[in-house]
């Protein structure tokens, strides 16, 4: 891996690069799994492509079968939304059933440049997960789900994902491995 990333990443937040480095591994990368340099490289360049913070989790790490993918918490996406030159707003609009159910949620991103906003729509049906968080705040997943697909659209963010994806991708590969 080239110094000058590294010593690039850790000078923004006044740090030694080794230091740094250590901390990075120890606080945002895989506990049970070798990091390659490459790895670790590639990390970093998509936390300072989008001006992330891994030491307050704004962006982390989770294996995978192919290394390791780069996680971006709720925080991170905001800071992102709210850090692009062209955002100039959002709306939601909630869709309920007639039992006073939720349905769905549509995220709408306002851009400066654009009259009409970007708009995305998902359904609790899709998304919804059997577990704590999903079950404790069901709206706000939902939201945070919308928001993020909006955010995607609106600004052509990729090579990401959210927390809730990265628990899907797990899902996938240990249901490959078992099948």
């Amino acid at each position: 891996m080239t110094n000058s990333l590294l010593v690039n990443m850790a000078s923004r937040y006044s740090m030694d690069a080794n230091i740094f480095a250590q901390t990075i591994k120890a606080t945002a990368m895989p506990s049970k799994m070798e990091v390659t340099n490459e790895q670790f490289a590639g990390f970093l360049m998509v936390a300072k492509e989008y001006n992330l913070n891994p030491l307050t989790r704004e962006i982390y790490a989770f294996p995978s079968d192919g290394g390791i993918v780069p996680i971006v918490s709720v925080d991170g996406w905001m800071k992102m939304i709210n850090a692009h030159p062209q955002f100039d707003g959002m709306t939601f609009k909630d869709d309920f059933n007639s039992d006073g159910l939720l349905v769905s949620i549509t995220a709408q991103i306002h851009r400066k440049d654009r009259n009409i906003p970007i708009e995305v729509t998902e359904y609790m049906s899709e998304c919804r997960r059997d577990t704590a968080t999903w079950k404790k705040w069901p709206t706000r997943m939902l939201r945070h789900k919308a928001v993020i697909q909006a955010a995607r659209y609106a600004f052509g963010f990729s090579g990401i994902i959210d927390p809730d994806e990265s628990n899907r991708f797990k899902e996938v590969e240990k249901n490959l491995l078992t099948n």
